[in-house]
């Protein structure tokens, strides 16, 4: 890599993040001395900045300039698919590892607070870009990261040590943490979880703090902000929106419409009504964080019409429920069909309903509390659980 040209990249994306507001002036000498390029591999899918769609491959061995302005974008950028199994210059079908947003990796550091000498635990450790950025400003004695793909973590360990940084990288279930002697200060997940372990909270001292995206299955995503009390409770504020990769424990199955269906053509004898909730009102990030925070142990896919109409389907993870809501430009009301002991789209209005009475709330006015007995999601405080909706037949 020329010298010149890193700078130059290292100079253009860190004024971009200060521009932002993304990244605080006392990351910067880490950000200069732990460069992104270092921890990329040659192939690369570029993503966008909502985290949610990526380009074909861009091969540094074929088009270099491409590469190294893909790496110093303020852009997520995929560098694994299906665990490896796919090699196609496409996408493939599920995203597994990936050097994250650097607006996203930034503003979860200045949530995490780290400091020199503090314990670090990381769970994630993917291209090890982040283990890098922490063991320079912690001190690389000081943070441990995990990874659980073997090849990942072997990459990650290269990338590391090629500059001279050798934190503790385990390959392990980064569910249960690691135990050290002394409590972390500090710990950061760098993938999603829907249920956050409780390993971490026990393995963080009394004050310290815990960042990490968390999403329901149905969707949405965001960054909460935990501080561990002296109870051995952990509980914060959400912070920001958030699209990560779910930690590979705990991603859920979703069935495909023929469990459901289970051999009948739609509307396979479901109870038909209409709807004045719009199928597309319910499509927004902390839309579907409501709804699934509130309708637990489901999922949504659509099927889409060259004529801009589409269908919502909703599903419960049991495969016994099901819902289908038409979308139709210009429509007023919307064709439902329901089956099942669960009324999905009943609840899904109820979700929206709630969300709408309590006065639309953003990710930051949620929190979540995390302790032995499980986890609560909140609304403004912790008193004020936020519980599931009930539509049954």
């Amino acid at each position: 890599m020329d010298d010149g040209k890193r700078e130059a990249g290292l100079k253009r994306l860190a004024s971009a993040l200060l521009e932002g507001g993304s990244i605080e002036s006392d990351w910067l000498s880490a950000f200069h001395a732990v460069p992104r390029d270092a921890f990329l591999p040659d192939r690369i899918w570029p993503g966008v900045a909502d985290g949610t769609r990526q380009s074909r491959v861009v091969d540094r061995s074929v088009d270099p300039e491409a590469w190294f302005e893909a790496a110093y974008s303020d852009i997520p950028l995929t560098t694994q698919w299906d665990e490896g199994r796919h090699t196609g210059d496409d996408v493939g079908t599920t995203p597994t590892s990936s050097n994250s947003l650097p607006t996203m990796v930034f503003t979860m550091l200045k949530d995490l607070g780290v400091q020199p000498g503090h314990q670090v635990m990381e769970i994630g450790t993917g291209t090890g870009w982040t283990a890098g950025l922490l063991s320079y400003t912690a001190g690389q004695n000081n943070v441990t990261t995990i990874e659980y793909d073997p090849e990942v973590a072997h990459d990650a360990a290269r990338n590391l040590l090629a500059l001279g940084v050798r934190p503790t990288l385990l390959v392990a279930d980064g569910r249960r943490g690691y135990p050290r002697p002394r409590p972390y200060d500090r710990v950061i997940a760098t993938c999603s979880v829907g249920s956050l372990p409780y390993a971490w909270v026990e393995q963080t001292a009394p004050g310290g703090v815990i960042v990490a995206p968390w999403g329901p299955t149905y969707g949405g995503e965001a960054i909460v902000r935990l501080v561990v009390g002296e109870s051995g409770v952990a509980s914060g504020h959400f912070t920001r929106s958030s699209a990560f990769m779910r930690l590979r424990q705990q991603r859920a199955e979703r069935p495909g419409i023929d469990a459901y269906l289970r051999g009948e053509r739609w509307p396979a004898g479901a109870d038909m009504s209409r709807s004045s909730l719009s199928p597309a009102d319910v499509g927004g990030w902390v839309e579907q964080f409501v709804i699934g925070v509130l309708m637990p142990d489901t999922f949504w896919r659509t099927e889409r019409y060259d004529d801009g109409s589409y269908t919502l389907w909703t599903y419960s993870l049991d495969t016994e429920s099901w819902a289908s809501a038409d979308f139709e430009p210009g429509a007023t009301t919307f064709e439902v069909a329901q089956s099942g002991p669960r009324r999905l789209w009943d609840e899904t209005e109820s979700a929206f309903r709630w969300w709408e009475e309590q006065g639309r709330p953003g990710f930051e006015r949620f929190g979540l509390s995390v302790s032995r007995e499980g986890e609560r999601v909140w609304l403004d405080g912790a008193g004020h659980v936020v519980t599931a909706v009930s539509a049954s037949e």
